[in-house]
């Protein structure tokens, strides 16, 4: 089986022996050193002009080491890879009985064993085992097997890849052909970097798949939507029961969960693999969220929390976070949780700048104040370095077109908090920011048609810092009553505080408030009613009050800041005035309605047509 993996001839040892060995075997004579020493001298001459052919794998019972060294006298070292088959002596008796048409008998087992001597070198390995998994483990022993493939090198694969060979994990590399456009993509990857310098680089999915030791581990870094599905359908043929596929993209987590079903129909795993941090995490170290059954995520975590970030006591930040779509869904939330923290700088940069008069230097250097008083985050530290660029004699910020772009886990985020009937007003918010940001050219129409002039507003920096404070608040908060109502919704039992943890490093949303929601979360499952964040928001309300009642005398959009004091009015405010919203649906549409005074949940009708009367 070996040989015919590594496409070279084998040899039976025993088909050297001369004749008179043969004979005193046969008749249940042991042979000795003397009978051995030309047996060993023609295998010695075999391999010797096997080797100047190529190789060749030999089957022999050397059983002493001066046997060994007869073997491979004049070989050099290099050449030879020692592979030392051990059983006891129960095993290999009831194998031999079991065979016909050898001159060996059986009976001749014992002096076998009284001549052993254990090598000193080279591979040991218990026959008992499977001759598949002996295999397996000869060929990752002659590191001609990969434990870990990764199909898709652009740059998150290609860096997650160099993270794991940076930590020791053999590798396959497939990229997919493409002329003119991906032509020896991985090959490239392999001899640009040192970390990658021992992968195997491929552009046959066929030839990638038979590089990798079984149960397969391949990670998919392709686009998500069409992309993944193209992939499963080139991989299936080919994968092997127990082999486990996992995706790295930012797939919705819909089309995770159907993926994860027709993947145990066809007997294979399927992980959705939340992977945050952007490049430099992927390379570095990001925050890992798996979604998908515990058997599958046992086998691959010891290589994932490797190439993982750490929290602030050591332990990586991966983990499985529940099953299915999970993994998936979770990154979504989080990738929503970021564009409202992303739009709150925005508008914090803004009121800086173009309402009070900071130039972005000053801006900075406001802002890095703040990291010093508990809102440290890499957003907030990443638009300091960014404010602080400059370009020439100006900043380069002020070259940069400001029509915005997003790549779908904002919409999505969105979309699911309709469908599961959670208020994610801020995400939402930063969102269509985004979406009005990029009608660049209408905007620069409208603003020419109307030209109205700012005024310079009465808002201090220190009201704007716990409006900021404030409005990161509420946006966490509906982050994470999102991932909660998906948890109920599809029994998936996310553990908020591992969760929290997983995002205290590595990933984008990463900082001091993420830190205080872990510990939040080990006493409530609603941080809105923690007492420090009770007190917080007591102590921040004034100010975004403050600040979003003079931001409505601006002409520019603050729309995360005023969503902020909306959702934090709805949600503490006990009797809305939704009342006459039913009361409405139920005069147009006949829609029914709860009553106060009946606390059973009973449904009313009143025809409304004729004096109000109640049915």
């Amino acid at each position: 089986m070996l040989a015919d993996v590594l496409h070279v001839p084998f040899a039976d040892a025993d088909d050297f022996h001369a004749p008179s060995n043969i004979a005193k075997m046969q008749a249940g004579i042991p042979l000795d050193d003397t009978d051995r020493a030309g047996w060993l001298a023609a295998l010695n001459i075999y391999a010797h002009g096997m080797l100047e052919k190529g190789s060749v794998v030999i089957a022999c019972s050397a059983l002493k080491e001066k046997y060994r060294a007869q073997l491979r006298q004049g070989i050099p070292d290099p050449a030879v890879k020692w592979i030392h088959l051990q059983g006891d002596m129960a095993l290999i008796h009831g194998r031999m009985a079991a065979r016909s048409g050898h001159f060996m008998p059986p009976a001749l087992l014992a002096s076998q064993f009284a001549i052993y001597e254990p090598p000193s070198e080279g591979m040991v390995i218990d026959v008992a085992d499977t001759p598949e998994n002996i295999l397996q483990t000869i060929l990752l022993n002659m590191e001609l097997l990969a434990e870990w493939g990764v199909v898709g090198l652009g740059v998150m694969g290609r860096n997650l890849a160099r993270n794991l060979g940076r930590n020791g994990v053999s590798l396959s590399l497939y990229n997919r052909f493409v002329a003119g456009k991906e032509e020896k993509v991985a090959e490239n990857a392999v001899a640009a970097f040192p970390e990658l310098a021992n992968a195997k680089a491929f552009e046959s999915v066929t030839a990638f798949m038979a590089s990798l030791a079984r149960p397969r581990k391949i990670l998919l870094m392709v686009n998500a939507g069409e992309a993944v599905d193209e992939v499963l359908s080139q991989l299936e043929p080919l994968l092997s029961p127990g082999d486990i596929v996992m995706d790295g993209g930012n797939s919705h987590y819909a089309d995770t969960r159907r993926r994860q079903q027709q993947a145990e129909s066809q007997g294979y795993h399927f992980l959705g693999v939340g992977v945050s941090g952007g490049e430099s995490g992927a390379l570095n170290g990001p925050a890992i969220m798996a979604g998908g059954a515990p058997e599958a995520w046992h086998q691959v975590a010891p290589f994932l929390e490797k190439i993982a970030a750490k929290d602030a006591g050591g332990s990586p930040c991966a983990a499985r976070v529940g099953p299915d779509g999970a993994g998936h869904f979770v990154k979504m939330a989080h990738n929503g949780i970021e564009y409202a923290e992303m739009q709150l700088l925005a508008e914090a940069y803004s009121v800086l700048r173009r309402e009070l008069g900071h130039p972005p230097d000053e801006v900075a250097d406001i802002m890095a104040n703040w990291t010093e008083d508990g809102l440290r985050s890499y957003l907030l530290e990443i638009t300091i370095r960014i404010l602080r660029r400059r370009e020439g004699a100006g900043w380069l910020l002020d070259v940069i077109s400001d029509k915005a772009s997003h790549k779908g886990t904002g919409s999505w985020a969105v979309m699911a908090a309709g469908k599961l009937g959670v208020p994610l007003t801020m995400m939402t918010e930063a969102l269509l920011a985004r979406f009005v940001a990029a009608m660049r050219d209408e905007r620069q129409a409208w603003s020419a048609a109307y030209a109205f002039t700012p005024d310079r507003l009465s808002v201090s920096i220190a009201q704007l810092k716990q409006a900021y404070q404030l409005a990161r608040i509420i946006n966490h908060q509906q982050g994470f009553l999102l991932i909660q109502s998906a948890s109920k919704e599809y029994g998936w039992s996310v553990n908020m505080a591992e969760l929290a943890r997983i995002w205290t490093n590595g990933c984008i949303i990463r900082s001091e408030l993420m830190i205080d929601a872990q510990h939040f979360f080990a006493t409530t499952d609603d941080i809105l009613r923690h007492e420090t964040v009770v007190q917080w928001v007591r102590t921040c309300k004034p100010a975004l009050q403050q600040t979003v009642s003079a931001l409505g005398f601006s002409h520019r959009s603050y729309p995360c800041l005023m969503s902020a004091l909306a959702a934090l009015n709805a949600m503490t405010t006990a009797n809305s005035a939704a009342h006459l919203i039913q009361a409405q649906r139920d005069f147009f549409g006949a829609h029914l309605y709860e009553r106060t005074d009946d606390p059973g949940g009973k449904k009313y009708h009143t025809d409304w047509e004729d004096g109000g009367q109640e049915i």
